[in-house]
């Protein structure tokens, strides 16, 4: 009773974050990934691509593709629709249509672990090694989305064949933005020509993004109040974990979503994992 009461509260004071209690209607769109896979960056592409006569920024980006991780059911209600909906829900039957983006779990734990030192919910000393031990064994804040590995495959197991469904690889998205973003606009159904299609890449590219960080940041709801030595967009790139991510980190994490991420393109760094994959793989794409 107590509980209902302050939901009530807290509803009505536009505080109850929608989250997994959203209330989702037939026509909405949703944008869902793992955090810290590109969402933030395919939202500007969406929102730049929907609304070209009102460029995406982060004082507009909650209005044009609302965060159901950061707003509430009340703010959510008011979006015109048919609605546009960043998610990190694993797999909700709910949502009707999907585009999902999936990255290199590799390149994620070291994206987060930079994401919880500007959220000050770890110290910057925070062992590397041991936040990525939490990461593959969802000891993370995150841990009501499931692991990457869970996460992932609770979408992939019962969308991948829908027409509903779209997958997109954030590196598929650095290599080649305007062929992976012409796929999500026919997914829409949407009528684009290359000068749209150049104009939403153009608004959306990282640079620009970093600078509406530096001038917006105390606006958004996700970087207001956070530490600002410690930019949200970085460096927008695949593959810094070869470099920056011991050798026995990605050995722990290869060991568990090795599988996996064989099925989705990613090519593994150790070989006993490559070999201890073959027979998962096959599993997986039966």
């Amino acid at each position: 009773m107590i509980y209902g009461v302050k939901y009530v509260l807290k509803y009505l004071a536009g505080k109850a974050i929608a989250g997994r209690n959203l209330a989702v209607y037939p026509d909405d769109t949703f944008i869902v990934s793992y955090p810290r896979s590109g969402n933030t960056w395919t939202r500007f592409l969406i929102a730049n691509l929907l609304h070209p006569e009102e460029p995406a920024t982060f004082a507009n980006i909650e209005s044009l593709v609302p965060d159901s991780e950061a707003q509430s059911n009340r703010y959510l209600k008011r979006i015109p629709r048919p609605r546009f909906i960043k998610s990190h829900e694993y797999f909700d039957h709910r949502y009707p249509r999907i585009i999902y983006i999936v990255r290199d779990p590799r390149d994620i734990a070291l994206s987060y672990y930079d994401f919880q030192r500007k959220y000050r919910q770890i110290e910057d000393r925070y062992p590397l090694d041991q936040y990525i031990s939490n990461f593959v064994n969802g000891r993370l804040i995150s841990a009501d989305w499931g692991t990457w590995g869970e996460n992932v495959s609770s979408w992939i197991a019962t969308r991948r064949n829908s027409k509903n469904f779209i997958l997109v690889r954030y590196e598929d998205m650095i290599s080649d933005t305007a062929r992976e973003l012409l796929r999500i606009a026919d997914f829409l159904e949407l009528r684009t020509s290359p000068t749209q299609l150049d104009q939403a890449i153009a608004r959306s590219s990282a640079e620009r993004m970093r600078e509406l960080e530096k001038l917006q940041g105390d606006q958004w709801v996700s970087t207001k109040n956070r530490r600002e030595d410690i930019p949200f967009v970085r460096t927008a790139l695949a593959g810094g974990w070869r470099k920056n991510m011991p050798a026995s980190s990605v050995a722990e994490i290869e060991s568990v979503w090795g599988p996996l991420m064989s099925l989705l393109g990613y090519e593994l760094g150790m070989k006993e994992g490559l070999r201890a994959t073959a027979e998962a793989t096959e599993f997986y794409t039966r």
